[in-house]
């Protein structure tokens, strides 16, 4: 489990991520968390390189995954997304995106690590 404390406008908002998170996301928008962030991965990486504006899907997944691991970091957060998104003004999803991608990025890379260690200690 990792957690990280991200400045949205004036909040500091505590996010994390572990396995539960794709479960969370799954049982919430009933959609697969893995997909929904290689294709944002790859609309961020293209718009920073282009120069081009995110399109709506790819605002609404970032949303989304911003909730899950924001609600798994604080249950006290609105059940709603809605609600929750309505107590930030106005920011800029090239700040806070690439904090949540690198939380997620983390998160894999200590699952992978955990895995590799429970395998070798198996074979022993």
């Amino acid at each position: 489990m990792l957690k990280k404390v991200i400045k949205i406008g004036d909040k500091d908002v505590a996010f994390r991520s572990s396995a539960t998170v794709p479960r969370l996301y799954r049982a919430k928008f009933k959609r697969d968390i893995f997909k929904d962030l290689a294709k944002l991965e790859k609309s961020y990486k293209g718009s920073k390189d282009d120069g081009e504006e995110f399109a709506i899907d790819d605002l609404e997944i970032f949303e989304n995954v911003a909730y899950i691991m924001a609600y798994h970091a604080d249950n006290t957060i609105p059940d709603n997304i809605d609600d929750w998104l309505d107590q930030f003004e106005m920011f800029s999803i090239y700040e806070v995106l690439p904090e949540i991608l690198a939380l997620w990025g983390t998160n894999l890379i200590t699952d992978i690590d955990s895995k590799k260690n429970l395998n070798a200690q198996a074979v022993r």
